[in-house]
């Protein structure tokens, strides 16, 4: 594969250093893309200061249409960019064509949005109206899971509201960004959208950067602290979109081979590594036992091989490191509960940990306590409802969580008391870019997706007229 190259001032251009990439399924070296250098990423942040205020001098409509450019661009490109998520992230392809067309739908979405004068008083006596103008330059700093998707949750916003950005992706997921900027040189104006990659050398420089007006970053609490802490100085504006350990809450009375299927569907998505995923399953004690064997029958007949293989359906973790993290979590699963399917590392050059049920665990526990972000899913007995709403609120993180019930009025009532930015009832992971998306505690700070997530991307301005 010809070296991808960075986009910096609407030029394709070599990095001053390069970066292999991996293929999880083989732990191999499957191409080397650009790597840009700090001198370079200061370059990206000239181009973006340089290119924005014309940008933002275009009309709405105008840049509305961008972003459907740059989802006809997506949509035509839709078999390479999945082929090379697959390759690059280690997802099935099937949920790699699940993500392009994610991100196409998203990206139309975002187009449909606006961000109207608010009038507060039009009288006799004066005018007074609330805008929304852009903050000026952008940089957007992405995690390695959904490298497409949320590349463009950060784009869309951000250029839909008149600012220019600069994407860094995760080293380990590089190629799609950089394939994506491609798509996005032949769209924007020159300067309006950059992507630099590199070996989570430049996130600090990045952040800290005078010429940036905000930072939106998606990754783990432990990274968004870090920036937290880095652009205080410069009282940036900061979204963070960060890690979560979302309960599942199983009351006794649902159908407990359908709500297994889903619990299972939402806890392996992308081999686990999901903000928004099924963390822990808190069962209902008269349940638990037949609900622990069919999560287990299900753990034992998924097909785990190398995403571009025919039939599978758990991909590779996607890198060394977080392969390494969950072997970890795998041994503290052993001591602590009963594993009752899994548990083994597979043999088969890449990634791989087999789909992993652990029963018999407690609160308190690691496997329970912390996000693993990876194959492995605790599941909990509880007794009452009050019990469990504690159980589940007893965590540093609220990103996501739901509840599952045939009785739909009860498990309403318990999921308006969970503490997480989004609940579900009967379902799991229902996101769209016409909902708000935030989180509690530890799990971020301010909003992504609609228009709220738009109105993060400007700033407020007030203009007070008197007659």
């Amino acid at each position: 594969m010809t070296e991808m190259r960075l986009l910096i001032g609407g030029e394709l251009v070599a990095g001053d250093d390069t970066l292999d990439v991996v293929n999880p399924a083989t732990g191999r070296v499957f191409t080397r893309v650009a790597r840009a250098s700090k001198g370079q990423a200061d370059q990206a942040i000239a181009a973006a200061k340089a290119a924005q205020p014309e940008w933002a001098k275009v009309p709405f409509d105008q840049r509305q249409a961008k972003l459907n450019a740059l989802a006809d661009a997506v949509a035509a490109n839709s078999e390479e960019l999945a082929r090379l998520l697959t390759t690059e992230q280690g997802k099935p392809l099937a949920e790699a064509q699940g993500e392009v067309a994610w991100t196409e739908g998203f990206l139309r979405h975002y187009a449909t949005l606006e961000l109207p004068d608010r009038v507060i008083q039009d009288d006799e006596s004066g005018y007074i109206a609330l805008q929304h103008k852009p903050l000026g330059v952008v940089v957007g700093i992405i995690a390695w899971n959904f490298p497409l998707l949320v590349a463009c949750w950060k784009i869309g916003p951000a250029t839909l509201a008149g600012n220019a950005i600069v994407l860094k992706p995760a080293p380990t997921t590089p190629a799609t960004a950089l394939k994506l900027g491609e798509l996005c040189r032949d769209i924007f104006p020159a300067g309006v959208v950059n992507i630099i990659t590199d070996a989570n050398d430049l996130g600090a420089h990045l952040t800290a950067h005078p010429d940036v007006a905000k930072v939106g970053f998606t990754g783990s609490t432990a990274t968004g602290r870090a920036i937290a802490g880095n652009v205080a100085n410069t009282l940036k504006r900061v979204t963070l979109e960060l890690g979560g350990n979302d309960p599942a809450i199983v009351l006794q009375d649902v159908d407990v081979k359908e709500t297994a299927q889903a619990i299972f569907n939402n806890a392996f998505l992308n081999c686990g590594q999901v903000c928004l995923a099924v963390k822990r399953a808190y069962v209902h004690e008269d349940i638990y036992d037949a609900m622990c064997e069919e999560l287990a029958r299900l753990a034992e007949q998924a097909v785990v091989d190398d995403g571009l293989n025919q039939g599978t359906q758990i991909g590779p973790i996607q890198n060394k490191m977080q392969f390494e993290k969950v072997k970890e979590f795998l041994e503290t699963a052993k001591q602590d509960g009963k594993v009752i399917a899994g548990g083994e590392i597979m043999d088969k050059g890449g990634y791989f940990i087999r789909p992993t049920i652990v029963r018999d665990v407690k609160d308190g526990d690691r496997i329970v306590d912390e996000e693993q972000f990876g194959p492995i899913l605790p599941v909990i007995s509880f007794s009452d409802d009050e019990d469990v709403i504690a159980r589940a609120n007893a965590s540093e993180y609220g990103l996501g969580g739901s509840v599952w019930s045939s009785d739909v009025e009860r498990a309403a009532a318990i999921a308006d008391r969970i503490d997480s930015g989004q609940v579900w009832v009967n379902q799991h992971l229902a996101i769209g870019p016409h909902i708000p998306m935030a989180g509690f505690k530890q799990s971020g700070l301010g909003i992504e997706q609609s228009a709220e997530g738009l109105a993060e991307y400007t700033q407020p301005k007030v203009v007070n007229i008197a007659r």
